[in-house]
């Protein structure tokens, strides 16, 4: 009898354990969508648009987000707004980890420090040094349309913007304004910090050759770096018939 109740308990808790790794596979998978999700999306999310993504009920993203953040996974910020009210939270996933991850983002950055420093140190104009180097890496990585078309404005500015997300910007236009550009998140902020004449300056660079690539009607006439400590903002402006219809 001893033997035959021990049998028992020992299978119910086989069962138990069995179900505790069934269910945690189950909950890892379905965290891993709402991670992939993020990934997809570099501007961020809100909790209703994960749940409409995953097909998942709002309180079981909230969970899952909970643990993806304090897995070091996803990040949480507060999406700006010129409305009354408290603005809704905003989650963005964080690049892969890696085994060495954090050893080769301090080299890179690293080299980053060395050739900013040295153009600001030895070129007769660094600003206009660096928005040369961005215009050519921006007509480089932006989608040139077909020969004798030009992007319209609303498609050009859309494929700056996932241009600029797919670097490691938060870039987005003003609720009331289709024409300003405001960046939540710039990978370089460190970088800008002490080098702010040659950091924004290609980033500035970067938005003008992209638009001008995809010969659009507008171009980014200026970028007012850290307007807040979160917050820059760039100014697109039209550009003259001839200048657009140029590539």
């Amino acid at each position: 009898m001893r033997n035959t109740i021990g049998v028992r308990q020992t299978g119910r808790m086989g069962a138990a354990v069995a179900g505790a790794k069934k269910a945690s596979a189950r909950s890892g998978g379905t965290r891993q969508r709402v991670l992939d999700l993020l990934r997809t999306n570099v501007g961020g999310l809100g909790v209703q648009d994960l749940a409409a993504g995953t097909g998942l009920h709002p309180n079981t993203v909230r969970f899952h987000l909970e643990r993806l953040i304090g897995e070091g996974l996803v990040d949480r910020w507060r999406e700006e707004r010129g409305e009354p009210g408290r603005p809704p939270w905003l989650f963005t996933a964080k690049p892969d980890p890696d085994g060495d991850g954090d050893r080769d983002g301090r080299n890179y950055r690293l080299l980053a420090e060395m050739l900013t420093s040295h153009l600001s140190g030895t070129a007769e104009d660094p600003s206009a040094a660096a928005v040369e180097a961005g215009r050519a890496w921006g007509s480089h990585l932006a989608r040139r349309p077909a020969p004798y078309r030009r992007t319209p404005e609303p498609e050009a500015v859309r494929c700056m913007l996932e241009l600029l997300g797919g670097i490691g910007f938060r870039p987005r236009l003003a609720r009331d304004d289709a024409r300003e550009v405001q960046i939540t998140h710039c990978p370089f902020r460190e970088l800008a910090a002490t080098h702010r004449e040659v950091v924004c300056a290609v980033h500035l660079g970067l938005m003008q050759g992209a638009l001008a690539e995809m010969r659009a009607p507008v171009t980014a006439q200026r970028l007012l770096p850290f307007v807040r400590p979160d917050l820059c903002v760039a100014h697109l402006a039209p550009v003259a018939d001839g200048e657009a219809a140029q590539g």
